[in-house]
Formats: structure tokens, C-alpha cells, sequence
């Protein structure tokens, strides 16, 4: 969700842009490029939204269950490094409180925080981080993620990048081989419990 005083200055965005693109010897007012500050504006309004967004954790159900793990929930982010994508796959797993969020909110939590300037390792440690500070026994998160500062620039390696932060219960070893085994072979862990 965002809200209106917080809303960035587009306009102000897309002269800057113009003005990169004369600092890089384009012409900003030829056919191809002469909307492209705007849709630059309208993009970064969309990308960086998550300094804007609420995960609505406060939406939760009374429910006793032993843990809730959500799979591959799609993300994609800048590095602030060098403003360039890095994307992935987060999976995040809790044990609650006698409460369960709804389901869409752990999407917005990944939301929230990978629609920013970040760096993966952070990006992991926020998700976990709000969990907890919602009362849940304990987190894991774990992020895959392909970073394009890696593959189109510098050391124009191919490899894929995975962070892990886990909190309280999710500390404990058997809880979290036992998580993470459901996580990454599903079906061998059902059949045996």
C-alpha cells in the first residue's frame, strides 16, 4: 500500500534522466528515446515502491499449526551498488503464535523490502527480522537470487547467490533440517511423517 505524501517526484526524476542521457552523448529528443525519462519516472515509482509499502502483517487469523512455509515467492530487486536487477525466489517458513498471517501478506512482505535499493544478505535479514518483531517462535528465510552486477559487468560470472537468516526456534537444528528438507524435497518429508 502507499500512500500519497509519500509518493515520489517523477517529474523531477525524468529531468535527471534527460540529463544522464545528454551526459552519456544522447540525444534525449529523438524518436526512440524521447519518452524514455517519463517511463524511467514511471518505472522507478513501481520498483521502489516497497519504501512506500505496509506488508499488512496485521491481517492474522487465529490458528494453531506447527509451522507455515511459502515457496518460491518471486522477487526482484536493484543492488545498490551499481542500480542494476538482482532476482530470485525467497522461500519463508515461521512457526506462529497462535495466529497465521494471510497468505498474500508473506508476499508482501518480500515485497517490501526487495522493491528497494539492497543488497540480498539485508534483503533476507528484513523478512526474517519483521517476522519476529510480529510475534512469531521463529523464522526462516532463505533467497536465490541472480545478480546482473555479477553477470553483465566486473567478473561476468554466471553463478547464483543463496542467503539464509533464521530466528528463534528456527535456531534449532532439527527444526530448521526439518524445514528446510520440505522446502527443497517436499515429497520425501510428507511421506515419512
Amino acid at each position: 500500500m502507499t500512500t500519497d505524501k509519500t509518493l515520489i517526484n517523477k517529474r523531477r526524476i525524468a529531468k535527471l534522466v534527460r540529463q544522464l542521457l545528454l551526459e552519456l552523448g544522447e540525444n534525449p529528443d529523438r524518436e526512440g528515446l524521447a519518452g524514455t525519462p517519463n517511463r524511467i519516472a514511471d518505472m522507478y515509482e513501481e520498483i521502489f515502491g516497497g519504501y512506500r509499502m505496509d506488508a499488512e502483517l496485521d491481517v492474522s487469523f487465529s490458528e494453531d499449526t506447527d509451522a507455515v512455509i511459502a515457496k518460491d515467492i518471486q522477487f526482484y530487486s536493484m543492488c545498490e551498488h551499481h542500480m542494476l536487477p538482482f532476482f530470485g525466489k525467497i522461500h519463508v517458513a515461521y512457526v506462529p503464535s497462535g495466529k497465521v498471517f494471510g497468505v498474500s501478506k508473506l508476499v508482501r512482505l518480500v515485497e517490501k523490502y526487495s522493491r528497494r535499493l539492497q543488497i540480498q544478505e539485508r534483503l533476507t535479514k528484513q523478512i526474517a527480522d519483521e517476522l519476529v518483531r510480529m510475534g512469531v517462535k521463529g523464522a526462516l528465510v532463505i533467497a536465490e537470487g541472480e545478480h546482473l552486477c555479477m553477470k553483465m559487468r566486473g567478473v561476468r560470472n554466471d553463478s547464483s547467490i543463496t542467503t539464509i537468516s533464521h530466528r528463534g526456534l528456527m535456531q534449532q537444528k532439527e527444526m530448521r533440517e526439518h524445514v528446510l528438507a520440505l522446502i527443497y524435497n517436499p515429497k520425501s518429508e510428507i511421506t515419512r511423517v
